[in-house]
């Protein structure tokens, strides 16, 4: 899914049907975040590293091996870009005691580690691990 690390905007229009999420691993890219953050969106960025984020993107330092519930406890979905598939099982977890929506995109050739519907979007596939109840 590599043109979707440069534009995200094929991701957009999945992830602002949701009003609260939480990005796992935003490392630099926070381009994704703020448009969302711009259409409304409430938006939690996560990463194991201290990362500067847009001023309407709340920060939390939190490993997702590791979580910290309550980040992720009011969320509608947990979105990760290029998620590592180490990282799949730990992220699904999480959606699932949190009762979100779990959406992520994989590097090249990683497969999903975990059961997916695939999304077809302009720029690759998202994978949707986990559907909230409804």
């Amino acid at each position: 899914m590599a043109d979707s690390r440069r534009n995200p905007a094929a991701l957009i229009e999945y992830l602002a049907a949701y009003e609260r999420v939480v990005e796992v691993g935003i490392g630099r890219r926070t381009d994704l975040a703020r448009a969302l953050a711009e259409q409304g969106v409430s938006v939690t960025a996560t990463d194991i590293y201290d990362r500067d984020v847009p001023e309407n993107v709340a920060f939390v330092r939190d490993d997702i091996v590791d979580p910290d519930p309550a980040v992720y406890a009011d969320a509608d979905a947990i979105y990760a870009r290029n998620l590592p598939p180490e990282l799949h099982r730990p992220t699904l977890g999480v959606a699932r005691n949190a009762d979100a929506d779990f959406l992520f995109t994989t590097l090249g050739g990683d497969q999903p580690a975990v059961p997916v519907e695939r999304k077809t979007i302009e720029t690759g596939t998202v994978y949707v691990a986990r559907a909230r109840r409804e």
